[in-house]
């Protein structure tokens, strides 16, 4: 049976954070959880967005954008690095 639902302590780990930092991202919404008793937890079709692996279309573009600008201003200079 796969697991469903992570502990703040398992976020925590997963993201290299102290279980404290955890708590104010769920806090400020950065971090999707629900409460569970006394406690939050995160579910597991949620962890791709927590974890970065997941691109939303705006930060998509952006990234695209970024790429644009960088080869447009610094691309005769990616070439000549690309060559040594």
């Amino acid at each position: 049976m796969a697991k469903e639902l992570f502990s703040t302590s398992e976020v925590a780990k997963m993201l290299g954070i102290s279980r404290v930092a955890v708590f104010k991202k769920i806090k400020s919404g950065e971090i999707k959880a629900v409460r569970v008793g006394r406690n939050f937890v995160v579910r597991k079709k949620d962890l791709p967005a927590i974890l970065g692996n997941a691109l939303d279309e705006d930060k998509k573009r952006e990234i695209a954008s970024a790429v644009k600008r960088v080869v447009r201003e610094y691309g005769e200079t990616l070439k000549l690095l690309g060559q040594e």
